[in-house]
């Protein structure tokens, strides 16, 4: 008999459930699975005998429901449905009478599947704590489910989660895994905790546009977007979604060091090449070799050092401080910034050759305002990880009710703020924190607009225009003006 065992994401208790299941069946196949997906695959399921799911909702699409159950049951598939929880209200008869179905209310799932089927998971009670009084010996588990997850979400990898319930059944030490899921953990471990959150189609056209430049590996990327829109996490998914994956990624941020020390940073040094260079020292380019290297506010990078940046970018060579033999690399250049590097250029603060050379294509980073119906999904994903429980809808809509100029970088460190302070009352947070933050945008409105009317008019379709991610169909919708019009106060 082949069996499909089907469990939810995320929760320990989920896997838990489903690695106790696989105690009982000793060989089956395993899935992760949402409610909202649950009826379409079953929907589309065959080459089963049985199907048993664990604590998965049945509301996703109810008439959808019904049809799959139809259909597996005139192909002899048995459906089994175990939870903790009791049948939704809304769920009638035509369903539940085309499943056995298994409750026991009031206990953890991993429990009800225990009773079920008379197979101890006591060994796995451990792993549904919360706080830090998880065992070492079963800590790593919960990395490695966790690891799992995020390939699903972000490299749609199903067989991964799976394959770590079965070591959870097991009870494998890590030695027992293999170097696929060792370095899945360690890829987990240092670029787990950033990761772009929501559905919305704004997110879904991020995710698009990454996933097509993404392995065109030689192609130069230059993220735009305002302060706080996650550019960071972005160019890490260029990165690890490319052929480099597996070698360097190299951040550095170009604000954060002294102009004359630019050159080092960038190159390195001979040992000697000046008064306390006591040793030899590789710069970013060649720390990066191989992979890629994020400069992050490329904006703020002096005149003299675009020249040092453009010469790199032009042959792929350059020479250590100090030394005379030119080094090759060869390193893919993702670069960020938040400011208007077109009328840097008009200026003369930022070089048009350089421009073009980091210019071959943008991925717009997304203000939170252009897409708040994530603020839920992205909120969730932190209050998930610090509590294991999701906030509620009251604090859900607080947070909807505000614009967050700050993007996801204010939101992160508001709920943050929520944690160490235990306050559960989110309107009562946010005003608050607008009070805080009230000096932030004392000189915005101290500017207020020019006396003359052509300059005024630059100035508000300017404003506009950055609050429409510099979208310049948008801006003139909302300005009602013609794109010819804007684009002429923009001065394009």
């Amino acid at each position: 008999m082949k069996t499909l065992i089907l469990t939810g994401w995320f929760w320990e208790d989920y896997a838990c459930a489903a690695a106790i299941a696989l105690r009982h069946y000793k060989e089956a196949d395993i899935m992760g699975m949402s409610t909202r997906r649950l009826p379409e695959y079953l929907n589309q399921l065959s080459g089963y005998n049985e199907v048993v799911i664990l604590g998965v909702g049945l509301i996703g699409n109810p008439p959808l429901l019904e049809e799959a159950l139809e259909k597996l049951l005139r192909k002899k598939i048995r459906v089994r449905w175990i939870s903790s929880l009791e049948v939704p209200e809304n769920i009638n008869e035509n369903i539940t009478s085309k499943l056995e179905i298994f409750l026991q209310p009031g206990v953890t799932l991993s429990e009800a599947v225990s009773s079920c089927f008379q197979v101890s998971g006591k060994d796995l009670e451990p792993l549904l704590h919360i706080d830090s009084s998880v065992p070492s010996a079963i800590k790593h588990y919960r990395q490695l489910l966790e690891a799992a997850s995020y390939f699903y979400r972000n490299y749609q990898d199903e067989a991964a989660y799976g394959n770590a319930i079965r070591h959870l059944a097991a009870g494998d030490p890590e030695s027992r895994w293999s170097e696929d899921e060792k370095n899945m953990v360690a890829q987990y471990k240092r670029f787990g905790h950033r990761e772009i959150q929501g559905k919305s189609e704004t997110v879904k056209a991020l995710h698009a546009r990454i996933d097509l430049i993404a392995p065109k590996d030689r192609a130069r990327v230059l993220i735009l977007g305002e302060s706080g829109t996650g550019k960071e996490t972005i160019a890490l998914l260029v990165h690890s979604k490319s052929p480099r994956r597996d070698e360097p990624f190299i951040a550095f941020n170009c604000a954060s060091v002294n102009p004359g020390l630019l050159e080092d940073r960038f190159f390195g040094h001979e040992k000697g090449a000046f008064t306390g260079a006591g040793e030899l020292k590789r710069g970013l380019f060649e720390m990066a070799n191989g992979g890629t290297l994020f400069l992050d506010e490329i904006g703020e990078l002096p005149l003299e050092a675009q020249g040092l940046l453009l010469r790199v970018l032009e042959g792929g060579r350059f020479t250590r401080i100090g030394d005379r033999e030119e080094i090759s690399v060869d390193v893919r250049l993702i670069t960020a910034t938040n400011r208007d590097l077109p009328a840097m250029v008009r200026e003369g603060k930022f070089r048009e050759d350089l421009f073009h050379r980091l210019n071959v294509v943008q991925i717009h980073a997304p203000a939170l305002r252009e897409h708040k119906e994530d603020i839920g999904a992205i909120a969730n994903s932190l209050w998930l990880r610090e509590f294991r429980r999701r906030l509620t809808q009251e604090q859900i809509a607080a947070l909807m009710e505000y614009d967050f100029p700050g993007n996801v970088r204010e939101l992160g460190n508001l709920l943050e703020r929520a944690i160490v302070l235990e306050e559960n009352d989110f309107r009562k947070l946010l005003r608050e924190h607008k009070e805080m933050i009230r000096g932030l945008f004392v000189s915005e409105q101290a500017a207020e607009y020019p006396d003359e009317l052509e300059l005024a008019i630059k100035h508000h379709v300017n404003k506009v225009y950055e609050k429409n991610g510099r979208n310049l169909s948008r801006t003139a919708d909302v300005l009602k003006a013609a794109r010819n019009t804007v684009r002429k106060y923009l001065g394009k």
